[in-house]
């Protein structure tokens, strides 16, 4: 059944939400936690929000989606967290980002490949353009490439766009709050075992720590993870990866507005073609919904 125009709409603007929200953890992070954890970062955003909702919605996978289940955890959360921040202490900011706006072709591939969904022309013009404006907004002279944080990139947007593909195809029997929370808890723990093999010790924290992990928990998971699952299962793979260009744009915009970081000339170019690359992406995607 395909979307009303309004629904479609009311279901795009909530999943863009998401990568919204996600656009604001770079600024937390840097701004607002004791450096130098970032897998401990990575679990304290996944692990409490995940136990939080399990609880909250007491709904158990059936014992054959487990495995599936475990598969999502470990795309959408345990790899794909660990793989973005090794990238994001590896490379510069802009090269990851360059790298992860290729999910929307990667997610277009695996609909060819494996769902025998041919992706139209419009669609895979538009993603190419949103690579291209996210290397005129981010990318600048004299970059540095090394080769395992290219690789951790381009791994964690495989992870991500096969996490979002598989999402829609399996279609689990769990509510979109229940698969969130279970994925969150999984994944986080999948993240348990690399804090204490990776990062240094917690050290005391500050009322402001405290604060910037629980916006990371309740806000960058709990929140915006729900919206995205949710978009998952109302909107094409397609269109809901291409959303999450918006991510490194709001990191973007709030770095200008709040540490009075320079936008300006090739910057704003890229911006808006990356906004018009998302747009184009929604307009080409086919409308798909499964019952709510």
């Amino acid at each position: 059944m395909s979307h009303a125009p309004s629904q479609r709409f009311t279901d795009t603007a909530l999943t863009a939400l998401a990568p919204l929200i996600w656009g604001s953890t770079y600024i937390v992070t840097t701004e607002l936690l004791p450096p130098g954890l970032p897998i401990t970062a990575a679990c304290m955003r996944s692990l409490p929000a995940g136990l939080l909702l399990v609880l909250l919605c007491r709904q158990c996978p059936k014992r054959q989606e487990w495995l599936r289940l475990l598969t999502l955890a470990l795309l959408n959360i345990g790899a794909f967290q660990a793989l973005l921040f090794v990238a994001a202490y590896r490379l510069p900011g802009g090269l990851a980002a360059v790298i992860g706006a290729t999910q929307p072709l990667l997610v277009m591939g695996l609909a060819w490949g494996v769902g025998k969904q041919v992706p139209a022309l419009s669609g895979i013009a538009a993603s190419l353009l949103g690579v291209l404006g996210m290397a005129a907004l981010l990318l600048a002279p004299g970059l540095r490439f090394d080769a395992v944080g290219m690789a951790a990139a381009a791994g964690g947007a495989l992870c991500m766009g096969c996490g979002t593909f598989l999402t829609r195809r399996w279609r689990l029997s769990l509510s979109v709050l229940s698969l969130t929370g279970w994925q969150l808890l999984l994944g986080g723990l999948m993240l348990l075992p690399l804090v204490f093999l990776l990062d240094p010790p917690l050290p005391p924290l500050s009322p402001r720590h405290w604060a910037a992990y629980a916006y990371l928990s309740l806000f960058g998971s709990l929140l915006a993870y729900g919206l995205w699952f949710r978009g998952v299962q109302r909107l094409s793979p397609v269109a809901v990866s291409s959303l999450g260009l918006l991510s490194p744009l709001a990191a973007v915009l709030l770095g200008w507005a709040l540490l009075n970081q320079t936008l300006r000339g090739q910057a704003l170019i890229g911006l808006g073609v990356v906004l018009v690359s998302v747009l184009a992406v929604q307009l080409s995607a086919t409308p798909q919904r499964s019952p709510a």
